[in-house]
């Protein structure tokens, strides 16, 4: 997969190379009547499919609803892939050509580091953080960033520790590292007794995702309202948040209205789906569409066109942490300067044009 999206965005490059740099990627589009997001998407993009991309980057316009798009609705539209071009307000093409992947630098440990601000990641959650992936990933590049933006007077580091079920405890819960990236929020309100809502503080909103529902196309699924699922089997792999089908008001699982498949990967998700032993599989659509071309399956697969949640990423410290607020509050004015400033975005339309050119 990472050679794919190697490859797709050298091609990209090369295309971007031989198209004028007067001509602008991106920009703003006001909605039709007759639109929809797919249909937008299949004009400005090419692929009717990409209609994810138009919502994620306008979700606090939209809301959770994809349908839920008015004409002369202003929409945001990110430059992927060298398009769409010659919208309003867009960026030169030569300003939006992702630069030479840069795999992450893994720096070796010595004692001055724990006079810093210790953070921590992980590999393998693409395309979010990863050692192979381009500056470490979406996720892990938007961190690094910010910190460099806030400019902490003990500096910081950013450490990979493989195993995610040790992170929460006992690196965080006992301050052997500091701050940990990226964790989804649940709904605290409704979900208080949920184990990241009594233990961490959450900083502001690095990056939300779509959560999706894939089926098997020979048994496509429809959902336009909850009802529509239940009664459905939906898998999960193992360690995954399960309190996106109990929170706002849903109660999926405690009232056993779906049944819960639980699979070791998510690859082995997708097998039970194709074997009629779930009717879906339900995970973030980067992780979902990443799964589906790895293991060839994209032309038996239906990307259900209704998130079943929106779930943002944060960085988190925990609560028994000494300096826990003052930690967040580090990591929250470097987030507010990389978007004041403007890179917060550039970085996000880097990173998301090599992924959807890997797709």
């Amino acid at each position: 997969m990472k050679k794919l999206i190697a490859a797709a965005v050298l091609g990209v490059s090369v295309l971007w190379a031989h198209m004028g740099a007067a001509e602008t990627c991106g920009g703003i589009y006001r909605v039709q009547p007759g639109d929809s997001l797919s249909v937008i998407a299949d004009r400005l993009y090419k692929n009717a499919g990409m209609w994810t991309a138009i919502h994620n980057r306008n979700i606090a316009a939209i809301g959770p609803k994809p349908s839920a798009i008015r004409v002369g609705m202003p929409l945001e539209i990110t430059c992927l892939n060298g398009l769409p071009v010659g919208l309003e307000g867009g960026r030169a093409l030569n300003e939006a050509a992702p630069a030479a992947a840069t795999p992450v630098r893994i720096e070796a440990g010595n004692a001055a580091v724990r006079q810093k601000i210790n953070l921590l990641t992980g590999d393998d959650f693409e395309p979010f953080t990863g050692k192979n992936l381009h500056n470490g990933g979406l996720l892990t590049d938007l961190v690094n960033t910010a910190m460099i933006k806030a400019n902490p007077e003990r500096g910081f580091a950013i450490h990979w520790v493989d195993d995610w079920s040790s992170h929460f405890d006992p690196l965080l819960s006992n301050a052997l590292l500091d701050i940990g990236f990226p964790w989804y929020k649940p709904n605290c309100t409704e979900l208080p007794d949920n184990y990241r809502c009594k233990n961490l503080l959450f900083s502001d909103p690095l990056f939300e995702t779509l959560t999706l529902m894939f089926a098997d196309a020979a048994r496509p699924v429809s959902f336009a309202k909850d009802e529509d699922l239940f009664g459905k089997s939906i898998c999960r792999p193992k360690g995954y948040d399960t309190s996106i089908f109990n929170e706002n008001g849903r109660n999926w699982l405690r009232e056993e209205k779906i049944t819960l498949v639980v699979a070791a990967t998510p690859g082995d998700c997708f097998d039970l789906v194709l074997e009629g032993k779930a009717d879906g599989v339900v995970l973030n659509e980067f992780t979902g569409r990443n799964k589906m071309k790895e293991m060839g399956i994209v032309e038996r697969i239906q990307v259900v066109p209704e998130p079943i949640s929106i779930q943002s990423h944060h960085v988190v410290v925990h609560k028994s942490h000494p300096q826990a607020q003052e930690l967040l509050d580090i990591v929250n004015r470097g987030l507010r300067g990389i978007r004041e400033d403007g890179s917060y975005q550039a970085i996000v339309e880097d990173h998301l044009a090599r992924v959807w050119a890997g797709f």
